[in-house]
This record gives C-alpha cells, structure tokens and sequence, in this order.
C-alpha cells in the first residue's frame, strides 16, 4: 500500500498526517507529526459478541518512554499501568469522539493512541485527540466526523495556539477544544480567574484553528477512506417504541416526578419489568427481546423529559429552567481533622477533608516524557457504589474518579496562596456519599468550604454548578444545576467553576454533535449567576478562612537561606541537621535554592528551630556590639556565640578593665555576655567585653 501524507501550518508549525505505511491490518490507521511530537492511533471495530445495552467504545493512550530516549524506572525496566496523564488523555479523546457514531451502532470499537516520539514542546495529548479522529476517518468504521483539537493559552494578554510547555508555564489559560467543522464539541482545562467573555473569544480562537485540522483531516480521508462497512443495529429501537410508548409512557412521566432519586429509579425499573413480560416472549423470534425494551425504554425517558421542558418551561422535579436544588453546608464536621465539610445539594453529597502536610508530602510527578516540579497540592474524588445505591467491587480509583478529582482540582488550584505564604503541602480528599447528578461540583464546593475551614487563606472562594441543553430544532433550553436524569437524557453537561470574579475551571461533554460559540456564551453567563448564588450560601456558613489552623495539623515554617549557607546548615555528615532536629524535636528539610522547611508535630519547636536557621546567613559585623552566651571556657578566654553558626574568641585581657586572674571570675558557659567585635579575620573572630561595657557606659 502507498503510503498517503498530508500536512498544514496550525500556529506556525507543520502539523502532518500520513497513512498506508504503519500497522496496516487495523481498519485504520495513521501517524500525526506536530513538531518533532508524533503520535501512532489505530482504529479497529469487530462484531460484539457480547450484547452490551450500549455502545462499547474502548479508547487507550500510552506514551512509550523510548519516545523521549528515556528507561523506565524500576526494576522491570517496561511501561507499567497508565499514569493519571495517560488516563486523562484518554478521557479527552473519548468525550468529543464517542458522540460521532450512529445512535443505534453498538460494535466493539477500540481506538489505540501511541506517543512514538515526543520533543518536550508540542504535548503529544493534542496530537492524540487529532489521530484518533484520522483513524477513524479513513477506517470503514461508520464514523460521524471528523474533529480536530487544539489548546489554548493567554500569555501576556495574547491568545496563544498550541503554547509550548514553557509558555504555558506562563499561561493564565490552559483548556483543549475539540470541533467539528461547525461547532465546538468539548472543552476542558483550567484559567486563573477568567472573565467568561475571555474564555469564550479563546474557544472561538479555538475553533477557527480546529476548522483548518478538521480540513486536513478530510483530506486525507477522501484521498484514502475505505467504503463504510455494512452493519445492523443490535436493538430494534423504532418497533420497540411503537409497542412500549402508547402503554408505559404515563409510567415512565409519574416516576421521573418522584421526589426521591431511588423510588424513582424502582417504579421505572417496575415499569420496565412489566412491559419485558407483556412484549417479550422466549422462543418467538418475532417479538422483542429485553434489550429492545431497554432500549425503547431509555428513549421514552429521554423524550418524557424533554417533552415537558420544551413544553411547560418546567422540569420532571417541577423547577424551572435556572433554579438550584436546595444547598445546605456544614463545616468542622470531623473532630480530628485538618478541615472538613459536608456540601449537599439536592441528592448530591460530597464530604471534602483537607489534610496539611510538608514537603515531604508532595507528590512527585511520573510523567515520562516531561519533568514536572512534585506536587504540593492534590484532590482526589472517590464515588463509591452506596453513593446511587448500587454494589460493586471497590478495586482502586478508576478513570472517572481521576478526571473528576483532576476537574476539581483544577478549579481549586487558581486560589490557593503562594508558596512562601503558605508553605504547607494540600491533599483534599472528596468523598461522594450521595450522587444525583454533578457530583464534581459539589466536590469544588465541599473543597473551598473544607480548605477554608483548614485555616488555608485562600484568594476567593470557588463553587462550582453544571449546566445542561436540551435542543429541539431550533430551540435552545439550558437548565441550571442539572440532575442525574438531565444529564443522562440532556444534549450537554457543562460544568463550569469559578469565583465571583471569573472561572477557574471547565468541562463541556456533548451528546450531540457539537453546539455553537453564541449559545456557549449563553451557557457561561447562566452558570456565573447560578455560582453567585451558591457562593452566597456559602459563606452563610463560613464567611472567610479560619485565622489559625488546626491544632492537629502540623507546625511549619519556610526560611530561606543563601545556597552557600546549606553546607554550614547540614554539618559535616550531617551532624548540625541532626543536631537541630534533636534539640527542637523537629523535621529539617533542605532544597537546592536555599528553601528549608522546618516542620513539627504537636509539641514541637519547629518556629524556635526556624528562628535558628535564619541566624545562619547573617554576617559578623566589625565594631557591633552583640549580646552573646559563652558556650565554652579556655584558660585564654571565652568563646562566645554571637548568634547561631557564628562565635568568637573574648580572650581574658578583653573580659574586663582591671586584671582577670580566672575567666570564671567574670562568666560561666550558659551566661549573657555583650561582647564588640574588635576584628574579623581568616575566619577568626576577635571579642572584647571590656569595650562593649565602655560603648554601653557612654551612651
């Protein structure tokens, strides 16, 4: 097969795509270059066997760490489990693709992405998102695209395409947009306090360099593009809706108006029983089988719903469009810990603990490809099963518990202090005790209460809301704080995070095909008023970070000290270290650039240590008097500690005017002597007592 290439300047770099030389028994594949970054994606769909009630699309991303001339660590010497960038990455390629197969299409589709090469500049997660779209492309899959995908930085007030990992470094924006030729179909990332209109005129900048790989990707497709292959729906959905709608559609409108998620979800599950026992008979193969019905009866949900939004203007659990579920908050909660705060909204609960630590505490960053500076501040969300009344093994965090933690976090991260300010390490662990609909957002909800009940000074506090579609024709309705039902049955999950002044994070999945910039304005400012009121809420209960931190939290304090003074600070063998950390009954840790953090549990003097260190990098002055302890006496004299790290020699002569027959006749080792520098040299300090108590006399 002849290999294809096709290739266009995106941001001022070739962005190419070739396909026909590389793994070509897949029903397609290409290879993406951007910069001297290329990524391998596969694409390959086989019959499923397994008769799942949905479409079982399988998107896997792995960097190989020969891609930047690395080993892996370790002792296996091999890729090991995907990391948390290789599992977000996956997340980012699935929301814009999955939405972009036929509805009834339930073939077992698996899309492979590799990093084969990566240069440090160009991210190779953007790449991915673009080859994954080409694969399935010029496959015979029956794919509904293509996309492209790009990201956006503001650097300096100027939008930026594609910034490189040092100007994102730099960046107060960092978000992915995905697009179809003629709207956007997901955005993700984070901003340090954005203005909405910011956000959108970056998504629209976005979108016009999608439209230009969306191009290229059709160019490629059209020159190698096999015919889609013939396939049947796996559901009869239209006959199973002719039979299940005229019977149990009044069923399945009285149990989406039930108050409680739960009796709800058991008078549907009730309804759908009956009708698989009135339309489904074994052995007829005719009749509709249980997968039609359950099909039928998702659509009916679906259609129930919107029929009375676009109807009434009024939603199944009788709000309007833009009202909140009932809030309540409660902070301090747990007796124990750091901070803690339960944030519930309507039958959404999440319980948020924030916990402080040290140094020693972060979280190094395992990104192969790119050096990262370890972690000092995490989040992480956990959704287990009791949360919707379900059982299932508890087997580790999976994908969505790490995007969502990862959405959180990044809401958060914008308004956390500085690190000289407020050196502790953050973990904030969210725990959903109940889920009906937009848990991560009471999850940045429940964060902000418990960090600010931490005694963590935080710029502003940060609430977070989802906001949903349901499009009819040319109609548009956004719903305000979406349930689990809104989000499932609805055209859009938008969750939106922010303080009162911009947003801090995003997250736009789809289950259409995309949605246009004007109605995403839209979408932003009616999230900005719902935040405003949950942000009221809020601070009813706690109007501003506490004052102290907690009494269980420990004592850490941040001194900096010049790089030249670690060697002094450590000793020869570490015995000065050690000796601090004895003595103060603290821990000492030391950075290259002169960063020491001295940290103590309670009890501890980690403040008497750091008052110490700081001695350390001040310089013996000649003809200042000093009030020093005699820490040692000689038959000559008394050596006296100026301050920590620098003593001197008072010989005998200098301890007092008339005649000194013993020095301990004049001090003992313990006592407060002020003593003048007469010289320094070579190191060598010289005291006097005798002109200190002349100096003093005089003034």
């Amino acid at each position: 097969m002849v290999k294809t290439r096709v290739e266009k300047s995106i941001a001022e770099r070739t962005l190419s795509i070739e396909t026909g030389e590389l793994a070509k028994q897949a029903d397609g594949a290409v290879l993406v270059q951007y910069g001297q970054s290329a990524v391998l994606a596969t694409a390959v769909a086989v019959e499923d066997t397994r008769d799942v009630p949905f479409f079982p699309l399988t998107i896997e991303y792995r960097e190989k760490q020969y891609a930047a001339g690395q080993f892996p660590g370790g002792i296996i010497k091999r890729e090991g489990r995907p990391t948390t960038k290789e599992i977000l990455t996956c997340r980012l390629i699935d929301r814009p693709v999955r939405p972009l197969f036929p509805k009834t299409y339930h073939e077992d589709v698996q899309v492979i992405a590799w990093v084969l090469s990566a240069d440090g500049e160009n991210d190779p997660d953007i790449l991915a998102i673009n080859a994954a779209s080409a694969a399935l492309s010029v496959s015979d899959i029956p794919f509904l695209g293509p996309i492209g995908a790009c990201r956006v930085g503001l650097v300096e007030d100027e939008f930026i395409i594609n910034p490189s990992h040092e100007q994102r470094d730099k960046s107060e924006l960092d978000i992915v947009v995905a697009s179809t030729a003629d709207a956007v179909c997901m955005v993700e990332g984070s901003a340090g306090v954005l203005p909405e209109e910011d956000l959108v005129t970056a998504i629209q900048c976005a979108h016009d360099a999608n439209v230009e790989i969306v191009g290229l990707i059709k160019e490629i497709a059209e020159r190698r593009r096999k015919p889609d292959r013939p396939w049947e729906p796996h559901v009869r959905l239209d006959e199973a809706l002719r039979a299940v709608e005229p019977r149990y559609k009044a069923r399945i409108a009285q149990a989406q108006r039930m108050p409680e998620k739960r009796a709800g979800a058991e008078a549907m599950e009730a309804a759908r029983a009956d009708a698989v026992a009135e339309l489904c008979r074994p052995g007829d193969e005719d009749a509709l089988g249980e997968a039609d019905v359950a099909a039928a009866f998702s659509e009916l949900e679906g259609h129930v719903m919107r029929e009375q939004i676009v109807s009434e203007g009024r939603r199944a659990d009788g709000r309007g469009l833009k009202d909140l579920r009932p809030i309540t908050c409660e902070v301090a909660c747990l007796p124990r810990t750091h901070g803690s705060a339960v944030f519930t909204r309507g039958e959404t609960q999440a319980l948020a603990v924030a916990t402080l630590g040290t140094v020693q505490d972060a979280q190094r960053i395992l990104d192969p490809l790119v050096e990262e500076p370890a972690k000092k501040f995490m989040l992480h969300y956990n959704f287990p099963p009791f949360s919707v009344g379900e059982v299932r093994p508890i087997r580790g965090p999976g994908r969505r518990d790490i995007g969502h933690g990862e959405l959180a976090e990044r809401a958060l991260r914008a308004v956390l202090p500085g690190e000289e300010e407020f050196p502790y390490t953050i973990r904030v662990v969210a725990d959903i005790l109940e889920s009906n609909g937009s848990s991560s957002m009471a999850s940045v909800c429940g964060g902000t209460l418990c960090l600010m009940d931490a005694g963590v000074p935080i710029r502003d506090p940060v609430a977070g809301i989802a906001i949903g579609l349901v499009k009819e024709n040319d109609r548009a309705f956004l719903l305000t704080d979406i349930a689990g039902a809104e989000d499932q049955h609805g055209d859009m999950d938008l969750k939106v995070a922010g303080t009162q002044h911009g947003v801090t994070a995003v997250q736009m999945d789809l289950k259409v095909k995309g949605v246009g910039v004007e109605l995403l304005r839209r979408a932003l400012q009616q999230a900005r008023e719902g935040r405003l009121e949950i942000l009221r809420t809020m601070l009813g209960t706690l109007p501003a970070p506490r004052s102290e931190i907690s009494p269980y939290a420990p004592v850490l304090e941040l001194v900096k000290i010049d790089p030249d003074m670690i060697g002094k600070l450590i000793g020869p063998g570490g015995k000065t270290i050690k000796g601090l950390e004895e003595q103060y009954d603290c821990k000492i840790e030391v950075e290259d650039d002169g960063t020491v953090t001295v940290s103590s549990e309670k009890g501890g003097r980690a403040s008497e240590a750091a008052d110490y260190i700081r001695q350390l990098g001040r310089q013996v002055q000649v003809g200042q008097i000093y009030e020093g302890v005699v820490t040692e006496l000689k038959d000559f004299g008394a050596i006296v500690e100026l301050f920590p790290g620098a003593d001197g020699l008072c010989h005998i002569s200098q301890l007092d005017e008339g005649y000194v027959k013993n020095v301990t006749d004049i001090c003992n080792v313990g006592d407060k002597i002020a003593v003048k520098v007469l010289s320094v040299e070579d190191n060598r300090v010289r005291l006097s007592r005798k002109e200190a108590l002349k100096e003093q006399a005089r003034s």
